[in-house]
């Protein structure tokens, strides 16, 4: 199947061309049509699936179709949990944007800076991508107003109930228009996810790709039985021995992850940390540096295991485990996306064997493992 037989614009279609994208993902296959018909969409798939693309292509055929909106009357509306994916969707929007036929502007606004330049920014927005915590503070300060959405879009849904926003959600529902499209995405239909469905969507088309266990078939998985205090050791050996040159690293706190960097840095290895203690400008510097290759190592925290997009990532390397199997596969998932194989590397250590058995059981997955006692760890 070509974009083309999804019936987009030209514009969409050379947009397209431009940047690269040769033929549609099975996402964008079904969700397309379904949205350019109007109607609601569930969508079940993982990041890395070119979900983001499969709303932003048909809302901005839409949007070419409506009548210019007021100031600060926005059609379309974005709702997301992290401020790195509010940054990357609105990016996408911007990206093909920038080729249609209609004056467009997309904005992305978040907790974490200052209020002021995102009130100031407001003007003439179409697509607005938002955290919910700062789209109430924005509507409360009459920046923006709802009567006029037409389409509203709920990306990460599950993570968004996982990090506690129901409540700001529901608050944001109420002061929606009732008649709107729904594009509910997700990577999985948990029983909130499930329940907020059966309230918003109406009549929806569900979409659903790759399953979580069949999403590692590109990931080359290996573990490494290891003493807690030769993981440091072990990390420095495995990113030389490896010539890696792009990895990122997983730890299952804030304290942990500054800890893990600093060490590296320490031992000649450019090394940033990033979590949710960061400021957002540090957060965006060093997720800038780290794609653009000036940092040979990220070392994060779950909560930004799927905001970080990265297409050709080689190597994740799970310092500590997760707490669950669902946020393992997140973790390792950030590689051997895009039909590009990718390694993912464990730490386990005798504490944790057992819940790594569990992790593996969960995946369908049996892991090789390497006891690096019998590996020479000095001067490393």
């Amino acid at each position: 199947m070509s974009f083309a037989s999804l019936k987009l614009s030209s514009h969409l279609l050379n947009s397209l061309e431009k940047h690269g994208f040769k033929k549609p993902y099975p996402i964008q296959e079904q969700a397309i049509p379904a949205i350019l018909d109007g109607k609601d969409v569930l969508g079940l798939a993982q990041t890395g699936s070119g979900k983001t693309a499969s709303y932003v292509l048909p809302v901005l055929m839409q949007l070419e179709k409506q009548a210019p909106t007021r100031n600060r009357h926005i059609n379309v509306l974005v709702m997301v949990p992290t401020r790195e994916l509010a940054i990357q969707v609105e990016n996408v929007f911007s990206q093909f944007g920038a080729d249609v036929p209609f004056p467009f502007k997309s904005l992305a606004v978040f907790g974490g800076v200052s209020i002021n330049p995102q009130m100031k920014a407001m003007s003439n927005v179409n697509v607005l991508v938002a955290t919910p915590g700062r789209l109430l503070e924005l509507s409360e300060s009459n920046a923006l107003h709802f009567s006029s959405v037409s389409t509203l879009i709920l990306d990460e849904a599950d993570k968004l109930l996982n990090l506690g926003f129901k409540a700001e959600m529901d608050t944001v529902f109420a002061l929606l228009p009732r008649k709107r499209q729904n594009l509910l995405f997700s990577a999985t239909l948990s029983p909130d996810v499930k329940s907020m469905q059966q309230v918003l969507l109406n009549n929806p088309v569900t979409i659903t790709i790759a399953p979580e266990q069949e999403r590692t078939e590109l990931i080359n998985q290996m573990g490494y039985y290891v003493k807690d205090e030769k993981k440091g050791p072990l990390l420095r050996y495995l990113i030389k021995e490896k010539a890696m040159e792009q990895v990122l690293v997983f730890t299952s706190s804030v304290y942990q992850a500054d800890l893990v960097a600093d060490k590296l840095q320490k031992n000649g290895i450019s090394a940033r940390a990033i979590h949710s203690k960061k400021s957002q400008g540090n957060r965006t510097e060093t997720l800038h540096y780290f794609k653009q290759g000036e940092i040979t190592v990220l070392v994060a925290t779950d909560l930004l295991s799927r905001g970080i997009d990265i297409e050709f990532l080689p190597y994740v390397i799970n310092y500590e485990l997760p707490r669950s199997p669902k946020d393992f596969v997140h973790r390792i998932g950030r590689t051997g996306r895009a039909e590009n194989p990718g390694e993912a590397i464990t730490f386990v250590t005798e504490e944790g064997a057992h819940h790594f058995k569990v992790i593996q059981k969960k995946m369908k997955a049996v892991v090789t493992m390497i006891d690096s006692e019998n590996l020479d760890l000095s001067g490393f």
